[in-house]
């Protein structure tokens, strides 16, 4: 008699759900994978979603390759680059986790932050978003003068109380990002509108880091205009936001 090996029951669900997007980074998957796996490890069972947003370089490839013995890694491929936030957006609906991270793809964000941005949500259920702050920025000089002076002119105006909404580092609740009003750039915004939707803000100093290798997806001058019309936009949807009725059915 023949016995058959029982069938594996269903994966479990997550605790996290990381979500990466990536375009043209094939340099950079490998090593960042690997410090993902690392710094998760006390935080399993977990997901790792990696959102390739139209990349033309070797990252379909890479990834395939890295998956053929991670369970729980996750490629999701945009057929054209659609952006950042779109990126993001894409990997949190398909997240089965309740609680996000995000982190970007070229290896400047350091993965071992995870369990601290984590942590200081879990705590406290009046927090919807734990924002990374960048310490030690490893970016050019002209960068770091483009990002002081864009995030001076948010905090002014918005009052998020957060100093550095370009980090890419974040740990958010999944329903309360799915409450937030999606545009482009949404990712730059978060602080100001999980503030509007009721929840406070936590932040984590984090250490920036070199990328490992290729170049920024991302110019300055190609965003300007926009960023001035996004913020003019947010700060709106502030202004307009109203007090959420309490109600209940009678029966």
């Amino acid at each position: 008699m023949i016995e058959s090996s029982p069938s594996p029951g269903p994966a479990p669900t997550p605790r996290l759900s990381v979500v990466v997007p990536v375009r043209n980074e094939a340099g950079n998957i490998a090593p960042l994978v690997a410090e993902i796996e690392a710094a998760c490890a006390a935080l399993a069972p977990f997901e790792v979603i990696y959102v390739d947003d139209g990349s033309s370089d070797g990252t379909p490839a890479e990834l395939a390759r890295l998956r053929a013995e991670r369970p729980w890694l996750r490629q999701i491929r945009h057929e054209a680059s659609c952006g950042q936030s779109a990126a993001v957006r894409t990997g949190v609906l398909a997240a089965r986790a309740p609680v996000v991270a995000t982190i970007d793809g070229d290896g400047q964000n350091d993965p071992a932050f995870f369990a601290a941005l984590h942590a200081a949500l879990t705590s406290d259920p009046a927090v919807g978003l734990v924002a990374g702050q960048r310490v030690g920025r490893k970016d050019t000089g002209f960068k770091r003068l483009q990002s002081r002076i864009a995030n001076a002119v948010r905090v002014r105006i918005l009052k998020d109380g957060t100093r550095d909404t370009g980090c890419g580092l974040k740990c958010f609740r999944r329903d309360v990002y799915l409450a937030l009003p999606y545009f482009d750039a949404l990712h730059r915004f978060m602080p100001a509108l999980v503030r509007r939707e009721g929840y406070a803000i936590a932040h984590v100093d984090v250490v920036d880091r070199p990328r490992h290798s290729g170049v920024s997806n991302y110019g300055f001058f190609d965003r300007l205009w926009v960023g001035i019309l996004d913020l003019a936009g947010v700060w709106w949807l502030i202004r307009r936001r109203r007090k959420a009725p309490v109600s209940r059915e009678i029966v």
